[in-house]
């Protein structure tokens, strides 16, 4: 990727929540040598003030902002060579459009977008202006993933027949999704596009194969009004504020969080956004607890299960072949401790810190006759999602070599998200649906 200007490569960033500072810190801190941060853009003044003045703490100056609908308009006026986005997911396809139309490449945040609709047209910019989109499938570079890849790969475990994928989210990293715009399915795609996105790259990735049909059941079994059945309902809409949020576990407390604070407190008089809903209140549309069972170009088989209301955190892949089978179990917190169950995941600022509790990660290869083998893997941390975060800058926006091929493509994306699609659509139908009804890719 190479910048307009044939200095440092010009990067302007619009979507300015929480997630945005990973990629803030990589460009105007960690990679200032060959990147360069240039504008922010976004629906609301004040989250984009925050993060300039953030940009004062890392000693780098104040950016010019932009409303999201000039875009375009910041695009060509800040010569712009690569769009970074990080917006709510259902806008993503509109600012890739605009971004690759006037002449930038684009990394965004996955979900790609969350519509066979919207993925279509990202596809057809791209045919259309040559220009790259790269999805930020941070999973790709955690070493325990990257290693996984390898040993499948050099045939660790021949042909594969079959992948099970269990992910368990915890009950305050799962009831996060469940308090902010992610509980409406026509923001995120719910969960099977929004989270399960990464986990069907993964196995699109370790097997080099395609998805061509899925079978899925889900359902909304904990959160919203489930909460009541279950003895977990207070009243109250947002815990800011509500005196019945005070003994609630379950409620976001933002007055304890600074950056989150700034980012959406102190911002909700221009948008009216609120980022602490109650998780058991009512308009929750996406599921929680979720199954599906999909079958690839290779002809392997993947059973999968997402839940949103574990104990602890964590997931194990199992994938079994003709000469044995690969396990990895990763536990990120073997528990949530009541004193933290009000926050976030491990820090104010989602996977930048490891979670207080105990955890660990192990990967076993298992052939036949013999002993099982637990392979090390160096590089595994338990903090910027397992150290994958500042991997991805390296080779996104540092431009670091690539040779396996860890940077998702738009096609990638698609395929990621086709596979969410199809099993919102079983969900639906009861039927298994085949993934080219859904947007037969070349």
């Amino acid at each position: 990727m190479s910048s307009s200007t044939g200095q440092r490569v010009r990067h302007a960033l619009v979507g300015t929540g929480s997630r945005a500072e990973m990629f803030v810190r990589a460009l105007v801190r960690d990679h200032a040598d060959t990147a360069e941060l240039v504008a922010f853009a976004d629906v609301n003044q004040a989250r984009m003030d925050a993060h300039n003045r953030w940009l004062g703490e890392l000693g780098h100056p104040p950016v010019p902002t932009y409303r999201a609908g000039d875009l375009a308009a910041m695009l060509g006026g800040e010569r712009v060579d690569v769009l970074v986005v990080t917006s709510v997911d259902d806008t993503h396809a509109g600012h890739i459009d605009t971004a690759l139309r006037a002449g930038c490449d684009v990394i965004t945040e996955k979900p790609m977008t969350v519509d066979a609709a919207g993925c279509r047209q990202i596809l057809d910019a791209v045919a259309d202006t040559g220009r790259q989109v790269r999805v930020a499938f941070n999973y790709r570079y955690n070493p325990l993933h990257e290693k996984l890849r390898e040993l499948l790969a050099d045939g660790a475990v021949g042909e594969v027949g079959s992948v099970h994928f269990e992910w368990l989210l915890d009950v305050r990293h799962g009831a996060d999704y469940f308090r902010r715009w992610h509980r409406d399915k026509a923001h995120s795609g719910g969960l099977m596009v929004h989270k399960a996105g990464h986990h069907f790259d993964l196995v699109n990735w370790w097997l080099d194969a395609t998805p061509v049909e899925v079978y899925a059941s889900g359902r909304l079994f904990f959160y919203g009004e489930a909460g009541r059945r279950h003895g977990y309902a207070r009243d109250y809409d947002r815990a800011h504020g509500s005196p019945a949020a005070g003994d609630d576990p379950f409620a976001l407390r933002l007055d304890a969080h600074p950056k989150l604070r700034e980012l959406y407190l102190d911002a909700e008089a221009e948008d009216g956004y609120q980022r602490d809903r109650n998780v058991f209140a009512p308009g929750v549309d996406i599921e929680d607890d979720m199954a599906v069972l999909a079958r690839y170009s290779t002809g392997a088989t993947m059973t999968y299960h997402l839940t949103a209301y574990a104990p602890y955190e964590g997931y194990r892949v199992m994938v079994n072949g003709s000469r044995g089978r690969l396990e990895l179990e990763v536990v990120e917190s073997d528990h949530v401790s009541p004193a933290s169950a009000g926050a976030l995941k491990g820090a104010a600022l989602h996977g930048d810190e490891a979670a207080a509790e105990a955890g660990h990660a192990t990967l076993t290869l298992r052939p036949f006759w013999a002993p099982p083998q637990v392979v090390p893997v160096s590089g595994h941390t338990r903090s910027g999602h397992g150290g994958a975060d500042a991997r991805m800058a390296r080779v996104l926006i540092g431009g670091e070599p690539d040779p396996m091929g860890r940077a998702a493509t738009a096609r990638d994306g698609a395929l990621a998200l086709l596979t969410g699609l199809a099993a919102n659509r079983s969900f639906t139908t009861g039927a298994p649906v085949r993934v080219a009804d859904l947007l037969d890719l070349p």
